[in-house]
């Protein structure tokens, strides 16, 4: 059973467009999980900063244009929960990201296969 070179080109054309989506989309993912890790290292810094305070030393953060004053712990707690919540974006992000090369390494290997079967 043959496949007309029409339908067969249209074939590898909707694949092909597939692979390259899922390449961009493999780039941005890499770049989200990069900018994050980047996020994390940054927060885990500035958590190992406050903890080397005393603690009636004043800690100001930013809200807005302002600065206000709050408790170390606070802080502190504020930091870790933004830092679970990033390690949580990175361990979705690894898993479409995973599916993203699933799918590209699949694109292409239907294109390798088509190409082969229709040079026999």
């Amino acid at each position: 059973m043959s496949i007309p070179n029409e339908a067969l080109q249209k074939l590898v054309q909707e694949i092909e467009t597939q692979a390259i989506t899922a390449q961009r989309e493999i780039n941005v993912v890499k770049a989200a999980i990069a900018s994050k890790q980047r996020d994390i290292r940054m927060l885990e810094l500035t958590s190992t900063e406050v903890k080397q305070l005393s603690k009636d030393t004043k800690v100001y953060e930013g809200v807005g244009k302002m600065f206000m004053l709050a408790p170390t712990n606070n802080v502190h707690t504020r930091l870790a929960s933004e830092t679970a919540e990033l390690r949580s974006d990175i361990s979705s992000l690894n898993k479409k990201l995973h599916y993203l090369e699933t799918t590209h390494k699949n694109s292409r290997e239907h294109i390798d296969q088509i190409f082969k079967s229709s040079g026999r």
